[in-house]
C-alpha cells in the first residue's frame, strides 16, 4: 500500500524524488520487520490483558510434565498477536500487485483460522484435545490442495494472466501438461539438478510440505520461546532464498531457478520475523502468553507455503530440523505404541515422553536448557541450509 502511494506522490511532483527508497525491496523488508516488532510490543500488553479478562487459559493435560501444571491458566491463543502484527506490516509495505504474497497471506490466515477453532474449543469447553483430528485435518487439507493447485500454475509462469492460460491448457489437454523444469524438486548441493514432479507430483509434494510444516510447528510449540525462535530464524533463512529466487541477476550467478515475484516475499518473511521476536518478548520462560494453535498452524504453513515458491522444500526439511524431529517423535511413538499394544496387549514406549523436546524434560533436562540448546541446533542448521546457496 505505502508502495503504491510514493509511486503516485512521485508522479504528480518530482519534489517527492525520495519516495524512490520505497522502490528498493531491501527497505521495504526492514521497515516492515520493523513495523511488525513495534506493534507487537505495543499491543501484547493489551492482547494479554484481553485474553486474560474472557478467561483464555491454557488447560494443562493431567498426563502431562507435572512441571508445567503451574502454567495453567496462563492465557493462550496469542498467535492472534503475531498474525495482527504480520498482517498489518505486510499489508503496508509489499506490492498488492505480488500474487505470491497473497497466496502465502492467505493460507496463514486460513490455517490460523483453523486454530483459532481449536483454541476456543478448547478454551470454552475445557478439553485439551480441542478440535477433532480428522476434522482439523479436512480443513487443513482443503487449503494445501487450493493452495497447491495454484502454486502448480503460477509458479511456472511470470503473470495471473499466464497462470490462467496455463490452467485452461490443462483442461483442455485432458488434463496433462508437462511443467517447466523449475517447477521440480531441486536437490540442495548440486547444480542445476532437479526432479521432475509433473502436475501429480507437484500437488502431493506441495501439499505435503504445507500441511506438514503445519502440523510440526504446532507440535514443537511445547515450552516457552520453543517453537517461536525457530519459526523466526528458518523464515529468515527462507527470505533469502525468496530474494535470490526473485533476483535474475542472483539466480543466474548462484544456479537458481529465476521466479519473478516470489522477491517480495521478502517482505512476509521480514514481519513474520519482526513479528515472532515481539511475541517471543512475552512468551520467553516464564511465559506470559502462549502462542496456542491460532499461531503454530500458521506459522508452520507460511513456512510450507514459501518454501514451495522459491523451490526449497529439502532446505527447508534442513532448517527445520527440530521440528522435523518433533514431528518424527510424535509418529515413532505412536506407532510403536499401538505396534506393542497389539502383539504383546500392552503398550510400549521408545521415549520417556512425546514430543522430542518432553523426553529431554524427562532425562533431567530443564526447560530452559531444552528451549535454548533447540535454539543453537536450528541456528546450525540454519547456517547448513544458507550453505546451499553457494555450494552447489
Amino acid at each position: 500500500m505505502l508502495l503504491t502511494l510514493a509511486q503516485w506522490l512521485q508522479s504528480i511532483s518530482p519534489e517527492f524524488g525520495y519516495f524512490r527508497v520505497f522502490q528498493y525491496l531491501t527497505f521495504r523488508a526492514v521497515m516492515a520487520a520493523m513495523t511488525a516488532l513495534l506493534i507487537g510490543l505495543i499491543a501484547g500488553p493489551a492482547v494479554i490483558r484481553h485474553l486474560t479478562s474472557i478467561k483464555i487459559g491454557q488447560p494443562i493435560r493431567s498426563y502431562g510434565m507435572e512441571s508445567h501444571l503451574s502454567k495453567s491458566g496462563t492465557p493462550t491463543m496469542g498467535g492472534v498477536l503475531i498474525l495482527i502484527s504480520i498482517a498489518i506490516s505486510t499489508l503496508l509495505w509489499f506490492d498488492w500487485s505480488n500474487r505470491f504474497v497473497w497466496i502465502v497471506l492467505i493460507v496463514t490466515l486460513g490455517f490460523g483460522a483453523i486454530g483459532w477453532v481449536d483454541d476456543w474449543r478448547k478454551v470454552v469447553n475445557k478439553d485439551p484435545k480441542g478440535m477433532h483430528s480428522l476434522e482439523k485435518y479436512f480443513w487443513q487439507s482443503l487449503i494445501g490442495v487450493l493452495a497447491a493447485l495454484y502454486l502448480v500454475f503460477s509458479i511456472s509462469e511470470n503473470s495471473n494472466l499466464r497462470v490462467m492460460e496455463l490452467f485452461y491448457s490443462w483442461i483442455r489437454s485432458g488434463f496433462d501438461v508437462n511443467l517447466p523444469p523449475k517447477a521440480g524438486l531441486l536437490l540442495p548441493f548440486f547444480k542445476e539438478i532437479s526432479y521432475p514432479l509433473g502436475m501429480l507430483g507437484f500437488v502431493v509434494l506441495t501439499y505435503l510440505v504445507i500441511v506438514g510444516s503445519s502440523n510440526a510447528v504446532n507440535l514443537t510449540d511445547g515450552l516457552d520461546g520453543l517453537a517461536i525462535m525457530p519459526v523466526v530464524m528458518v523464515g529468515s533463512a527462507l527470505g533469502v532464498f525468496a530474494y535470490v529466487t526473485g533476483s535474475s541477476v542472483y539466480s543466474k550467478y548462484l544456479f537458481f531457478p529465476y521466479i519473478p515475484g516470489a522477491g517480495e516475499l521478502l517482505i512476509f518473511c521480514a514481519a513474520m520475523a519482526g513479528a515472532g521476536l515481539a511475541f517471543l518478548w512475552f512468551n520467553t520462560h516464564p511465559a506470559q502468553v502462549f502462542m496456542g494453535d491460532v499461531g503454530a498452524l500458521a506459522l508452520g504453513g507460511a513456512l510450507g507455503t514459501i518454501a514451495v515458491i522459491v523451490r526449497q522444500e529439502i532446505v527447508l526439511a534442513i532448517m527445520g530440523g527440530i521440528f522435523v524431529a518433533e514431528a518424527v517423535s510424535v509418529m515413532i511413538q505412536v506407532t510403536y505404541f499401538k505396534y506393542t499394544k497389539r502383539k504383546y496387549g500392552e503398550g510400549r514406549r521408545i521415549l520417556k515422553m512425546a514430543p522430542l523436546h518432553h523426553h529431554f524434560e524427562k532425562t533431567g533436562w530443564k526447560e530452559t536448557q531444552v528451549v535454548v540448546r533447540f535454539w543453537i541446533i536450528t541456528i546450525l542448521l540454519c547456517l547448513v541450509g544458507l550453505s546451499t546457496l553457494k555450494l552447489r
